[in-house]
């Protein structure tokens, strides 16, 4: 299919796709400068409107496993369409909602959104580009899922104290509106598609599984392990993800297949992605929240201290590509991973607070660095190609799933501390919270660097 394009067409397809990229991406981050606002007009618990971005990430790893299904099932271009359809339909609805249910319902539409564009943008680099200018061109593309998302927030807190918290999705509706038009004029249909059956009873068990564990993980902080809603939705979706792994490794056909993971660098690239994930998404709201609600800074200027981490993770993403290149994997993982755990270790003193915001960029930075080589050295690592769609699914659902985890564990972590120390008098509460917060991203990095150190190697 490489073949047929020419490098014409092949650059206009990676424009549409990495643009609504980063509509899609900004969006996943953008409101957490806008939940408390958002918290207050929709009359909900900060435990409540956290689901707001947490639920999204849920809701987006639900969807992730059928992408597989959709790209080997439908042409590209159609499914495209539809992809930016959804999230044009969802942004409305969460422009125009006054309670918590139509915005999570709006809010499941962009997931869902999301969830097709995201796997699909990856298939697709890393079909229509040569091997070697695939890390090139995954580089650029990790602008729209590291550096989108932390740059979101800046943007997202002068939207909401200028224009108001509506203004977020009514813009970016209004810009994926555009991309809808462009790519029904220079979009193509690129990759080989095949006749084959919906597994209704997979993706249903998909969902229990997947839905099941992030909903009782997130209700550990707030609820404990030994209320009802915990046990039971744990229960559900442990025995939904055992169930769903015995379905898919005895089928012929697998909704999604497991199988990949036996593919060693795939593997290692799905573990590090799960923890870049965590500690991404936990990071990106415990900081604009710590900023609010402990030092008294505005939606704009808590987004305008976290501004340089963006500028630093716009820069380290294409030049992370290019290191991938030339030197491979386990370099650029050295440099990465260093950066990862001297950035979360130095959020550990959010006083003087300059000490926080470098060292929040260097951990954006570092997460920029490690994002997409992770997927374009793992997805490489797959010698079957007739799975790259489902290799692209299973690592985008896991750290999906991992990310709405670690807003909820994380949000938790540090309320939970915060109220233990104002239990006792303690100094600030806040802070206090905020630090025991962030030693356990700093002891999650601390563990991923020295697994990495002995297991990444280039072959």
């Amino acid at each position: 299919m490489e073949q047929a394009l020419s490098n014409r067409s092949r650059l206009m397809i990676f424009f549409s796709l990495l643009v609504a990229s980063v509509i899609s991406s900004f969006l996943s981050t953008a409101l957490n400068t806008a939940l408390p606002a958002m918290i207050s007009v929709l009359n909900v618990s900060v435990d409540t409107g956290q689901w707001i971005t947490s639920g999204f990430s849920l809701a987006m790893g639900i969807v992730m496993p059928l992408t597989a299904f959709l790209i080997t099932r439908f042409n590209t271009k159609p499914l495209f369409i539809c992809g930016v359809l959804l999230f044009i339909i969802g942004s409305v609805l969460c422009a125009t909602s006054n309670s918590f249910v139509p915005m999570m319902l709006g809010r499941v539409l962009q997931a869902a959104s999301s969830g097709i564009l995201t796997a699909m943008t990856q298939v697709v680099i890393l079909s229509i580009f040569p091997k070697e200018k695939q890390g090139s061109y995954m580089g650029w593309y990790g602008l729209a899922v590291s550096a989108a998302p932390i740059i979101a927030p800046t943007v997202g807190g002068i939207l909401v104290d200028s224009l108001g918290w509506r203004s977020i999705f009514w813009i970016v509706a209004a810009l994926m509106g555009l991309v809808l038009v462009f790519a029904l004029i220079s979009f193509s249909n690129v990759l080989s598609v095949r006749k084959t059956s919906f597994d209704v009873v997979s993706f249903a068990i998909s969902i229990f599984a997947f839905g099941g564990i992030t909903l009782g993980i997130g209700q550990l902080s707030s609820r404990g392990i030994t209320a009802p809603l915990t046990l039971i939705a744990l229960s559900v979706g442990i025995a939904g993800s055992v169930l769903f792994v015995f379905r898919q490794l005895r089928s012929s056909e697998p909704f999604l297949d497991l199988r990949i993971l036996k593919y060693k660098n795939y593997t290692l690239s799905v573990l590090g992605s799960i923890i870049l994930y965590l500690i991404m998404m936990g990071g990106s709201v415990l900081t604009p929240l710590y900023l609010q609600r402990n030092l008294g800074f505005s939606a704009t200027v808590s987004g305008l201290l976290t501004l340089p981490s963006s500028l630093l993770s716009m820069v380290c993403s294409p030049i992370a590509g290019k290191i991938y290149d030339k030197l491979g994997m386990r370099k650029l993982f050295l440099i990465g991973g260093g950066m990862f755990l001297l950035g979360n270790a130095g959020m550990m003193f959010p006083e003087p607070l300059p000490v926080l915001i470098v060292s929040y960029a260097i951990r954006c930075g570092a997460i920029s660095f490690m994002m997409m080589p992770f997927v374009t050295w793992g997805i490489a690592g797959i010698d079957d190609k007739n799975a790259t769609a489902h290799g692209t699914a299973l690592l985008t659902s896991l750290r999906t799933i991992a990310g709405a985890i670690g807003t909820a564990v994380f949000v938790g972590v540090m309320s939970t501390a915060a109220q233990s120390a104002a239990g006792i008098g303690s100094g600030n509460p806040g802070t206090y919270g905020f630090r025991i917060a962030a030693a356990g991203m700093a002891a999650i990095s601390l563990f991923m660097y020295l697994a990495g150190m002995i297991l990444i190697r280039d072959e």
